[in-house]
């Protein structure tokens, strides 16, 4: 069964991978076969975070017609972002992906990027005591933005933060993994796979045998343990439409997990 970790505000468990909807899920009504099967081996896994945007495309609302037609509302934990400026451009636009994600309440509303943060963080407050979502937080996805990040985290009460973590780009734990962890805000990890440049880098190169000591079956099992292994990070989010990845990735959420010196070992072998 696949690892959780508790969100520090509240207690709740929450399963180590879930699943990214950009490009993946950015998709026409004839491409939403695959995704059914996508999601179905993410539930089925034990997973349950779909991370979506108004930035990705049709993606929120496909997200939301694969798991209403397929009655999964209740196994996913639906995480989807504020992505525009002003109060009122920021109420209707989540608005619309309450109604996109076919749901009344949403699990995790973020701010994309920071994008107007102190607006919105105000509107958030506010849908959270009115049960509308039931977390709250903020995101980038470049190093370039980890000085606002932390900035914003040692300012505000926040429930979650999500960033760009990886074995190819380790920046995050210098400043931003412990401040979280000291700070009690749940991570969520997107390109945990260095937007797939991590896998590549290594194509070709046959699994360290090793990497049966920690229940590894592929590159990206390896490198995704890597991330979740972390004791700061909640769940890594690989973003996918390939059902093959995601059984694949939701593996890396069960087993064994690398202690220091294998995470170490790891890292060696993906710059070796």
């Amino acid at each position: 069964m696949m690892h959780t970790r508790k969100i520090p505000s509240s207690g709740e468990q929450l399963p180590v991978i879930g699943c990214g909807t950009y490009r993946g899920f950015d998709v026409g009504k004839a491409d939403h076969e695959p995704l059914h099967d996508v999601l179905d081996a993410l539930f089925s896994a034990g997973g349950s975070v779909v991370d979506s945007s108004p930035m990705y495309g049709k993606a929120e609302a496909v997200a939301g017609a694969v798991i209403a037609s397929a009655s999964m509302r209740a196994k996913a934990f639906i995480a989807t972002k504020v992505w525009t400026r002003g109060r009122e451009a920021g109420i209707a636009q989540m608005h619309e992906s309450l109604r996109l994600l076919q749901t009344d309440r949403i699990d995790l509303m973020q701010i994309h990027n920071l994008v107007d943060w102190r607006t919105h963080l105000a509107t958030l407050r506010q849908w959270k005591e009115a049960g509308r979502i039931r977390y709250l937080g903020i995101t980038h996805y470049t190093q370039s933005a980890f000085a606002d990040l932390e900035a914003v985290m040692r300012a505000e009460p926040l429930d979650f933060v999500q960033l760009n973590y990886s074995a190819m780009d380790r920046a995050a734990e210098r400043r931003l993994l412990p401040l979280a962890a000291e700070r009690g805000i749940a991570v969520l990890v997107n390109y945990p796979l260095a937007s797939g440049s991590a896998p590549r880098s290594v194509r070709g190169r046959p699994l360290p045998g090793w990497a049966a000591e920690i229940d590894c079956a592929s590159w990206s099992q390896l490198l995704l343990k890597f991330v979740v292994s972390h004791p700061a990070v909640t769940c890594a989010i690989p973003g996918t439409g390939n059902p093959a990845h995601m059984r694949d990735n939701a593996g890396a959420g069960a087993g064994r997990m690398p202690d220091e010196t294998m995470r170490a070992r790891i890292v060696a072998a993906l710059e070796g």
